[in-house]
């Protein structure tokens, strides 16, 4: 993996009163703000530790470019399938920016040496700056890796130890700068969309959380035929409590104000011996939404609703409520090595089948194009 400095543009705390309200229209409103003073340029290029302190652990990674040249001959994996109208966007946001507000999230297999590189540096300077967001009770620090000779080591380190990134969140922002490099070529663009904004963090600093759906539009089967159908693939178990799932394929399910625990049948999961992953949400999606909900492409049919893990059991049952033609599903978070067997393997997940946090904001670490 081929890792390149570059010179940041970072905001100016000094204006900044609220980091929560200011950061969260930084995506709209970066021209403006830039405009206005609320953002610096460094003078040097450098690369940057960053770490994440949360009330629960610590999440720390390196901002840098990578080469457009990576993606686009594979050593960036993907997971997903993009979206025109999404890609269309965000080529609006691009060009009206002109420059990228939020890095793409990358992870990779851990390297003991990279991560002795960043704690020596973490304790041995002050961090560049840092912000604290009120709302999630976070603590974003940065330290800047100006020296030639640190620079020169992290770029051998990555370049050793470093063949495969995996893209983990950021496909629409990295398909749309391949694009624009693209159809730049050989013009005095190109050079402008030849690196990819990029924050790795090392697979065992990320968690995947749970990705939940709310199912609209059951009006056309009875809560009577649908349990009798889903009983032909799944154990039922009534619950006398809200759950999550405990391991993997399993799920709980949320209908008529009744939570259930479901798992598939040993006979099902028998006929899916042959598989080398084989994951809860793409069952779901086959099985229960298509076969027996009617629901084909789950893409783009508007009656599947996503619930991220975070907002765990209310989230769902709140969306759900007392309505007696949805139903919530909560799955059992996709493994690490799932996740990347899948991406080596250059298949796709299903929609909205992760969720990786920490989360980036907008705004914190900008490059210029």
């Amino acid at each position: 993996m081929h890792l390149y400095p570059f010179k940041a543009i970072y905001p100016n705390l000094d204006l900044i009163a609220s980091p929560d309200t200011f950061f969260a229209n930084v995506r709209v409103e970066y021209p403006t703000y830039r405009k206005h003073g609320f953002f610096r340029e460094c003078k040097d290029e450098s690369l940057y530790i960053y770490r994440i302190v949360d009330p629960s652990r610590n999440y720390t990674g390196i901002v840098a470019c990578a080469s457009i040249h990576d993606y686009l001959n594979g050593m960036i994996k993907r997971h997903e399938y993009t979206l025109p109208p999404k890609e269309q966007q965000q080529t609006e946001l691009l060009l009206a920016r002109k420059a990228v507000v939020k890095p793409v999230l990358l992870t990779y297999h851990p390297v003991e040496a990279i991560y002795a590189f960043s704690e020596d540096l973490i304790l041995s300077q002050k961090p560049f700056f840092e912000i604290y967001f009120e709302a999630d009770k976070q603590l974003h620090q940065f330290w800047n890796v100006a020296d030639p000779n640190q620079i020169f080591l992290l770029k051998a380190l990555f370049e050793q130890y470093v063949p495969t990134a995996y893209i983990a969140d950021g496909h629409h922002r990295t398909s749309t700068l391949a694009h624009m490099y693209e159809i730049s070529k050989g013009t005095d663009r190109e050079a402008a969309f030849d690196r990819i904004l990029c924050a790795f963090f090392p697979s065992s600093e990320l968690e995947i959380m749970d990705f939940n759906r709310v199912v609209e539009g059951l009006e056309d089967i009875s809560f009577t035929t649908f349990m009798a159908q889903l009983s032909q693939i799944m154990d039922i178990e009534v619950l006398n409590k809200p759950s999550r799932p405990r391991e993997k394929h399993e799920m709980v399910m949320f209908i008529n104000q009744e939570w259930f625990r479901l798992r598939w049948r040993r006979r099902l999961m028998e006929s899916f011996q042959g598989d080398e992953v084989l994951l809860d949400v793409q069952m779901l999606n086959e099985l229960i939404l298509e076969k027996i909900l009617g629901i084909s492409d789950v893409r783009t049919d508007e009656r599947v609703k996503y619930i991220e893990g975070r907002q765990g059991i209310k989230g769902v049952s709140e969306r759900v409520g007392k309505d007696i033609n949805r139903v919530g599903f909560f799955l059992y978070p996709v493994s690490m090595d799932d996740f990347m067997r899948i991406a080596d393997d250059d298949q796709v997940l299903p929609p909205k089948s992760t969720y990786f946090e920490p989360r980036m904001r907008n705004g914190v670490l900008v490059q210029g194009i």
